[in-house]
């Protein structure tokens, strides 16, 4: 049991899968994060920030273009196969019961957000835990037509990796004593986004009931 749990609690350290998974791992991390229903709770925002950090200061060897490539392959392919579940298993996830790795709600939350922004929640799913996850999903469930789901989902992407990575690139080379303060980059980006989860939700209920 205690192997298990030191397992998540490595999954869940960013800072940990950086310096000893390396590229590999974390281009992993995303491809799963952002489109396998079961690996929702994986980090996401922080963990492509902080790899935009650790290979400005050069912690992580690897050359920027490089991880900039892998990082948004590994989210247009995760959120892909998301989208291509949720179309040809659509049954998987209505009839299937909470468990640990899933819970209604998300999808519910999911809903909440196309209801609200249409396909353009693909784009905006990005920046919100759990979400991010799910709506590829949903997408599929609802038979989104392919073009549209493919170009919000390429372009989601590239946003997404764009100004995270890449601004934590920026950071970490010309700030590399930010290394030092990675604990709080990723309680800073914790509460942004939780914040932001459920004020969408809330926003969403509050106009659905309106």
């Amino acid at each position: 049991m205690n192997s298990i749990i030191d397992f998540f609690q490595y999954l869940l350290n960013s800072e940990e899968l950086i310096r000893t998974g390396g590229l590999m791992v974390i281009t992993f991390i995303v491809f799963a994060e952002n489109g396998l229903f079961f690996a929702f709770f994986l980090p996401g925002d922080y963990l492509v920030f902080l790899a935009g950090v650790f290979c400005g200061t050069g912690l992580l060897e690897v050359p920027i273009a490089i991880l900039l490539i892998c990082l948004f392959t590994a989210a247009v392919l995760g959120s892909l196969l998301g989208y291509v579940f949720g179309k040809y298993f659509s049954g998987m996830f209505e009839n299937r019961k909470d468990s640990l790795f899933f819970k209604k709600k998300h999808i519910e939350t999911t809903k909440e957000y196309f209801l609200r922004y249409g396909s353009r929640t693909l784009i905006i799913s990005r920046f919100l835990p759990i979400v991010r996850t799910f709506a590829p999903i949903l997408a599929g469930l609802v038979k989104m037509p392919f073009p549209y789901f493919l170009f919000n989902n390429v372009a989601g992407a590239a946003i997404w990796i764009g100004l995270l990575t890449g601004g934590g690139f920026l950071f970490g080379e010309r700030f590399p004593w930010i290394v030092d303060y990675v604990h709080y980059i990723i309680l800073f980006f914790l509460a942004i986004t939780t914040f932001t989860v459920i004020k969408g939700y809330l926003n969403s209920r509050k106009e659905l009931k309106g």
